[in-house]
Parts: structure tokens; C-alpha cells; sequence
């Protein structure tokens, strides 16, 4: 067997505008001809039956929408757009970074030790700065924060039309102390589905209209006849859609200027978010690298989200993550009838 770089990859793309869901990919995938050599590297020969149906259980799961995971900082989208809603940071804010912030009794790093120094909040996105989206957390305290968490369907199922969607697991309101709501804010201490990610985040970048991800659009007899279309409970505003704008806004800036650069496409206007996290337990230093972007960034007709699990080598989501969405933007672009733009990113005051 080839040596592997990665544990897993998982790969979503969906219109954030009403929902449908494009792809859905995890790789390795599962030959049903074949489903225990390729999950175990063994022959079923001898294999005991609880080994069996422990490999059919992992060759069934759909890591996308069954299974959790520690976003990191593609999160910081969710920070970004209820700190700008609150009204508690603005395009312009300054901060200032040495490489940790202090929370209670704790020092927590930035991924830059050596820390970005003096930087406004557009330019704390580019940069990924971890004491930024701290700030911007402490900002909104954990009330304001779990009322953004409701607001945005976070705390809820998507409603997807597959079986055993997972849920999100995040702390007690109650027991959401600063440490935790500093960690929570650029996307560690809990977790996630990527479908409920990426289901959020195409909600914040469309106009502040909720969705539901779904694959099914309708019901067809045998010769192709629509027997019945396919509705899903869309259409709750969850985000103004001046905020939404700015959040576009950003996001673009993050490819165009900041750590999302390997995700860009030329001439299309593409906005995104990097995002490595440490799984637990930290020692083991094992990580999830990703990378979360949309297209074109001014009327986002494809989101997609690449979810690399445990990669060997540079683990680093701009560098490793980025790249796969661009290649993918660079495919299917052309494909969805998206024009190339002349336009530059739009200017925000």
C-alpha cells in the first residue's frame, strides 16, 4: 500500500444561495467489492465478526455530516460576523499583538509567536491573528455570544437529507468562562460538523438568509417526468445584509492580501479562510488543516470546504488546504457559467 500523507480528506461544495449540495467526498473511500482489505490493509480471512462490522460501521460514516471536528480558525468567520453585528469592532479598530494575549491566568499563543504587532481588524483576518478574534470574543461576552451561537443555527442540526447528522458539542452556557470563550473565538475547545460549517457560514455570506443543505431537488417518474419538487425550510434572516457585505468583504481581503493567497484564482474574485488546529491530546501534535472559501466573493454562486485530517509534513491550512479549493474553484468556475471579473475587490470605509 502507498504511504499515506493524510489520515483523511473530506471535501464539501454547495450554493450558500439556497443549499444544494454539489459534492460531498471523503477519501479514502470504500470499494464495496472489496470494503475490508481497503479499510484494514487485511483480509477478511480469519478477520473475527466484531472486526467486521466495526470496519463496515467506519466504511458507512459520512465524516462530513456524522462525525465532529475542532474547526480552528475558519471559525473566526462566526466571531467576525457576530462582533460586527453587535457593533463591538469595526473595519478599522486597532489592535496590537506580541504573539499571546492574557486571559485570566492563561497565556494564548498566536500561530505568529513573534506576534503581528500593531494591525487593524481587516488586517488581524489577513494575518489570522489569534488575540484578535480574542479581543473581538471578550468583546461580546459569553451571553451575547451563545445569543449569536442560537441566531446563526449553531447550536442546531442543519436538517440535512441524509441520516445521522451529528450535533455541535460546545461548552455549557454556564460554564463558559473567559479561557473558554477566548479559545471558542478563533475555533478550538469544541467542535463541529462541516456540513453545520459550512451550512453557517453560506448562510453569513449570502445576504444573512438561513439555508438547508440538501441534496435531493426533486421526485421524477420513470421517464423523467418531475413528480414533485422539493422544498426545504429556507428564508430566516439571520444577518443583516450590510454585515454580510462586510464579512464578503473581508474574506475577500483574506485571499487577495493574507494567509488565504494560495486559494486564489485569476481573475476571480474569491474570499476564504485558513484554518489549522492541534487535536487533542496536544503532545501528539496532529493536526486538522482546512481551508473554507467562496466564489465569486461579491455574489458567492460555490462555497466549498476541503478538511485535510492529520497530514504528514507542512500542516499548514493556506499552504496545503488553499491550493486543493483553487484547483477546484479553477475547474468548476468556468463550468457554473461564472464570468472572470476586471473588478477589484470592493472598498469598505
Amino acid at each position: 500500500m502507498e504511504e499515506k500523507q493524510a489520515e483523511r480528506v473530506s471535501i464539501l461544495l454547495m450554493n450558500p444561495q439556497n443549499g444544494e449540495i454539489y459534492a460531498c467526498v471523503n477519501v479514502p473511500e470504500f470499494d464495496l467489492n472489496e470494503p475490508f482489505e481497503l479499510n484494514s490493509g487485511m483480509d477478511a480471512e480469519g478477520m473475527s465478526e466484531e472486526k467486521k462490522q466495526d470496519l463496515l460501521n467506519q466504511m458507512w460514516r459520512n465524516p462530513c455530516l456524522n462525525d465532529t471536528y475542532e474547526p480552528g480558525s475558519t471559525f473566526k468567520i462566526i466571531t467576525m460576523a457576530a462582533g460586527l453585528a453587535e457593533g463591538v469592532v469595526s473595519l478599522n479598530d486597532s489592535f496590537y499583538c506580541p504573539g499571546y494575549k492574557l486571559v485570566e491566568d492563561r497565556r494564548i499563543h498566536c500561530a505568529n509567536r513573534r506576534g503581528h504587532g500593531a494591525q487593524n481588524f481587516v488586517k488581524g483576518a489577513e494575518n489570522s491573528c489569534n488575540p484578535v478574534f480574542i479581543e473581538v470574543g471578550l468583546r461580546l461576552g459569553a451571553d451575547k455570544y451563545y445569543q449569536y451561537f442560537r441566531q446563526f443555527g449553531l447550536m442546531e442540526k442543519t436538517g440535512i437529507d441524509l441520516p445521522g447528522e451529528a450535533g455541535t458539542i460546545m461548552h455549557q452556557e454556564e460554564n463558559m468562562g473567559e479561557v473558554e470563550l477566548a479559545t471558542v473565538s478563533f475555533g478550538q475547545s469544541f467542535q463541529i460538523t462541516p456540513i453545520r460549517l459550512a451550512a453557517t457560514v453560506s448562510s453569513l455570506i449570502n445576504g444573512g438568509t438561513q439555508i438547508t443543505p440538501h441534496f435531493g431537488v426533486a421526485i421524477e417518474s420513470s421517464d423523467g417526468e418531475t413528480v414533485k419538487a422539493l422544498e426545504y425550510s429556507n428564508g430566516r434572516k439571520i444577518l443583516d445584509g450590510k454585515i454580510s457585505e462586510t464579512v464578503r468583504y473581508i474574506l475577500e481581503q483574506v485571499v487577495e492580501e493574507g494567509s488565504g493567497r494560495n486559494a486564489a484564482v485569476e481573475g476571480y474574485r474569491i474570499g476564504g479562510k485558513t484554518a489549522t488546529s492541534q487535536t487533542l491530546p496536544r503532545s501528539a501534535n496532529r493536526y486538522i488543516s482546512s481551508f473554507l472559501g467562496f466564489a465569486p466573493a461579491n455574489d458567492p454562486k460555490v462555497l466549498a470546504l476541503c478538511i485535510i485530517h492529520d497530514p504528514q509534513g507542512i500542516y499548514y491550512g493556506g499552504t496545503i488546504a488553499a491550493p486543493v479549493v483553487r484547483s477546484i474553484f479553477e475547474n468548476i468556475l468556468p463550468y457554473l457559467g461564472v464570468d472572470k471579473s476586471d473588478e477589484k475587490p470592493y472598498n469598505q470605509t
